[in-house]
Order: structure tokens, then sequence, then C-alpha cells
């Protein structure tokens, strides 16, 4: 059958290797909730945590969070193994154990529904532009610049965007150089913030309130390397976090930019780390209360850091805003997170265009792209 006698075939890919592996799948559960079906033809494609491609339940039930016992989905072993030939574009195969690999179908876009490393990073962009399938959000690069926050900063302010103070710890200098690492961190301030250079829904973070305590600081820095032996150590920025939501223009034009949301740490936690921003009370404030003036500020930023990087598709740009009315960029994400907790579909929907029409514009840039180098 022709593409033009059926469905649009997506294949939804969700869970994968990284830490962030139960909040994809939580994702993915948003996602399939809502997708069109008249339209869509959906393949439901897990990546357990051991790093197998399975052809799993697409029951949107299965991918929630369990409000009982606050258990977080994961993508089961036992599904139908799935290979992927490089002989012909877009094909995905089903691994019979008794008949061996079988056809199962040729994927029209991708959406990868995945976060931080082995996902997010530009890793399995690559594979589907090996693939020749077309697949939504940034592409390799702009994936892998985004993913390692110390690249991000440096692209952001050869950009002349301002971002907070830092300081980049690889492998071999925390192994090798431990010392000279140690005074440099005591020069950002007496408190910072130490997090792994790749990952993110703030797993990993920790808040170092004193720097000349050597033992924190080590401390930190080794729970960060838990998640990733590149690690980036940042300057306490005192101000509001405020977010934003960009998607690419379905003109070409200039990127959209969502009304900015206010985060809004629930009591009892320090900062807005993993269990802040899934597991509380936390909540926005859409928009943000602030002046006209840096609104437009924040909106119009959001949009430069959009294309200074590369993006395509969508993406979230997270933001501290001072009492002094400085604005600095504290990420960027490419595939920010879909739960119905997420910040990106809040600020979109309060700006106009709700979560089914989101997902139809990711499949729309999506299928506007040539498969193949970007």
């Amino acid at each position: 059958m022709s593409s033009e006698q059926r469905k649009i075939r997506v294949a939804v890919v969700f869970g994968g290797r990284s830490s962030e592996h139960e909040i994809s799948c939580v994702t993915a559960g948003s996602v399939l909730s809502v997708i069109d079906g008249d339209r869509y033809e959906v393949v439901p494609v897990g990546i357990t945590r051991t790093g197998n491609w399975v052809l799993t339940s697409g029951d949107p039930e299965r991918l929630r969070i369990d409000e009982a016992t606050r258990a977080l989905p994961t993508v089961p072993e036992d599904g139908a193994d799935l290979a992927l030939p490089f002989d012909a574009a877009g094909q995905l195969m089903v691994v019979n154990p008794e008949k061996g690999p079988e056809r199962l179908a040729e994927v029209d876009v991708v959406l990868p529904l995945l976060h931080g490393p082995f996902g997010e990073d530009g890793t399995i962009q690559g594979l589907f532009e090996m693939m020749g399938v077309r697949y939504a959000g940034a592409g390799v690069f702009s994936s892998a610049a985004a993913m390692d926050k110390v690249f991000m900063k440096a692209m952001l302010r050869g950009n002349g965007i301002p971002t907070s103070d830092f300081v980049a710890i690889s492998d071999r200098q925390w192994r090798t150089e431990r010392k000279r690492v140690l005074d440099d961190v005591a020069e950002l301030g007496a408190t910072v913030f130490v997090k792994p250079a790749r990952a993110g829904s703030s797993v990993g973070i920790t808040k170092v309130r004193d720097t000349s305590d050597a033992d924190a600081v080590v401390a930190a820095v080794e729970a960060a390397r838990e998640h990733d032996p590149k690690v980036l150590v940042e300057a306490q920025v005192v101000g509001r976090e405020i977010e934003c939501g960009v998607l690419e223009a379905e003109d070409g034009g200039t990127p959209d930019v969502s009304f900015p949301a206010e985060v809004h740490v629930a009591d009892g936690f320090d900062f807005y780390d993993f269990e802040a921003k899934y597991l509380s009370t936390s909540s926005l404030t859409i928009p943000a209360r602030i002046p006209e003036e840096a609104t437009a500020r924040l909106r119009a930023m959001a949009a430069d850091v959009f294309e200074a990087m590369g993006c395509e598709g969508l993406a979230r740009v997270d933001f501290f805003y001072t009492e002094d009315g400085e604005i600095l960029v504290n990420e960027l994400n490419t595939m920010p997170g879909f739960t119905p907790a997420s910040a990106f579909p809040q600020m979109w929907a309060a700006t106009g265009v709700d979560y089914a029409a989101l997902i139809e514009r990711m499949i729309a840039s999506a299928l506007r792209r040539a498969p193949g180098l970007r």
C-alpha cells in the first residue's frame, strides 16, 4: 500500500539507557494518549534500561506514574525484539525466535521521546540519519551541544548570550589536577551547584553552600560523576527561575515562543531537583508575573538561543531573572518533558497551542525535512 493510501506511520521511541528512563516513559504515555489515531498509525518502540529495542505496549495507562505508590513506569524486557536494518530506509524488523527477522513496517517519521544520554544527545539522531528516516527535534550536532552544558555555554557566550559563571571538570582533571580544580571552584563564590554535564531532569545535582569545605565539594563532584564523568560546577545565581517554550515556525520564519512560566519550588525542597519536579506540589505561574519589557526580552532571547544552537522542531529554554532585571540562560532542552506536570505543554496551552496540536507540529516539522544529513 502506498504512503498516499495509508496512515502516516509514526514510531514513538521511549525509555532508553539514561537515568531519565522513567520520565521518558511517562512522556510517551502522555503523547500516546492524545495522538490522532485516525491520522497516524503508531508503532510503540521501547528501549529497555539494558539497551534492548522492543516492540511494546502502546497503552498509555501502563506508562503513568502510580498515584498511590509514586512508582514510575519502565519499558518491560519481555517485548518482541526489534532489529534495525540499514539496507532499507526507515525499516524496522521484528525478531521472531522461531522464524528469525520479519519485516515490520516502513516508518515515515520517528518521535524520539528520549531524555538524557543515548537519546537526547545526538547519538540516536545519528542512527536515524544513517537509517534514512525522518525524526522530530534537533539534529545530531545541536542535540549533542545542547546536552553537554559546557559546550552549550561556550556556544551561547560565543553568540553574545549571557550565562552563569562555571567551571568544567573533565575526568582527567579530576584524577590528576584535583587541587587546582577545587581552587577554581572556590573562586566561583561561596555557593555553587554541582551537576553532571550531560544529564537532565535535575538528576545528580548537589547544592554546595560553602566551597571552602573541600570535602563537601568532593562529595558533590563524586555524586555527579555517578551519572557522567564530565562535571559542571555553576556559580549560584540569586533570581527567579523562568522558562520559555520554543517551536519551529510553520512558515519557516522566526521561531515561535510561548508565554514564559515562573517555577515555584514546593516547600521542603532547597532547589528544583528531580523529586521537586515530578513528585511534589511544585507549580508554575503562566504567564510569569514580570514586567512586559522583561517578558519581551525573555521571549526574544529564547528565540536567539534556539537559532544560535541550530535547534529544530522544539526546545525549552530556562532562564534566571534577577532583581536588577538581568537575564541569564540556565539550560536548553532539545526534547523537553511532555508529562502532564511538564512546563513545556503547560506554557504552550496558555499561549493557545494545546497538547494535541504540539504533537501535530512536532510531526509536521519532521516531515518537512528530507531524511539524511541536515
